[in-house]
């Protein structure tokens, strides 16, 4: 978040052994004031799984990139063929925070995170609340 603005970063980290990726994605969240870690999505991205996970609020905000809540919604051209050729990494952002404002309403923890964090969350309610791609 930078002002009125919502931003997002990247950071990003092979597993390794048997490591869960829940753990990896808090160790890349560090010790900040997080609030919310949530599993957002997942892709097949270059012969590998992309698991994308999110941090609220964003513990270190330097280097952030500025999201537009207007980022369309992203799809496969082929109804047996869902997943897009390519995904930016902006697509990716504003698929989680649609994700994280759909859970606002369903999900109690996410719901009190909401709570402790109003301006941040007041900025995600510009994302219209949607599942994966169900609603357009």
């Amino acid at each position: 978040m930078r002002g009125a603005r919502l931003t997002y970063r990247v950071s990003e980290h092979r597993l390794d052994g048997d490591v869960h990726p829940d753990e990896v994605a808090r160790r890349l969240a560090g010790s900040g004031q997080v609030d919310v870690l949530h599993s957002t999505s997942w892709r097949f991205e270059a012969g590998r799984i992309v698991l994308t996970y999110v941090a609220l609020p964003d513990p270190d905000p330097h280097d952030a990139t500025d999201l537009d809540p207007a980022t369309g919604i992203v799809s496969g051209d082929d109804p047996l063929s869902p997943s897009p050729a390519h995904v930016e990494r902006t697509a990716v952002a504003a698929h989680a925070c649609r994700h994280l404002a759909f859970l606002r309403h369903t999900d109690p923890l996410v719901a009190g995170a909401a709570l402790r964090q109003p301006r941040l969350w007041a900025l995600l309610d510009g994302f219209r609340p949607t599942v994966a791609g169900a609603l357009r």
